[in-house]
């Protein structure tokens, strides 16, 4: 849910309890005040004191339905937080589809560049939702690496990346798959 929907909630239910608390006090106070005989008789206050409770339950039933919506809002909102990402992958959905009608084999070479718009495309859409892949340069790392297999190298740094076998990827700071890797051993 969004900052500024979450603060036009806030806002809704802060009214809604102000309202609500405004009438108990009006109600509270009504019932203990102590009836002057001169302005009012017994059952002028009557009336006051039933007319206080029913703007009382009115508020209070408005309070509950509020927040019933509210809370209705709140898990819609979870339901479809992916949405906008799901309709950035499409485009590429929709390459993906175009690259697999090409029945012609002449068309490699267009096949690939095809495959590799694709792919940036996807990458673009990863980015604009905070996914990134998994870097390389800083050497291994087990909170982002998965070692698979070892090989040996006289050129390599003892357990420095060999080979990377599938790219891993971040969700912001969080690792969603680590990147399976080989490392040298001497």
């Amino acid at each position: 849910m969004s900052e500024q929907a979450n603060d036009q909630t806030n806002e809704q239910i802060s009214k809604a309890n102000e309202t609500a608390n405004e009438e108990l006090n009006n109600a509270e106070n009504a019932e203990h005040e102590p009836a002057d005989p001169t302005t009012a008789d017994d059952g002028d206050l009557k009336e006051q004191l039933k007319a206080s409770e029913e703007r009382f339950v009115r508020a209070y039933a408005e309070f509950e339905n509020i927040k019933k919506r509210l809370e209705k809002e709140k898990y819609q909102a979870i339901d479809y937080a992916s949405e906008q990402f799901a309709k950035d992958l499409l485009p590429v959905m929709d390459a993906l589809e175009m690259a697999l009608k090409i029945e012609d084999q002449s068309h490699y070479e267009q096949l690939k560049e095809g495959v590799n718009l694709t792919k940036s495309a996807l990458l673009k859409a990863f980015e604009k939702h905070g996914i990134s892949p998994v870097t390389h340069e800083n050497g291994f790392d087990p909170n982002i690496h998965e070692a698979i297999m070892q090989v040996s190298s006289d050129t390599l740094e003892e357990n420095a990346i060999a080979q990377v076998m599938q790219q891993g990827y971040r969700y912001k700071e969080r690792t969603l798959r680590p990147s399976l890797v080989s490392v040298s051993k001497k």
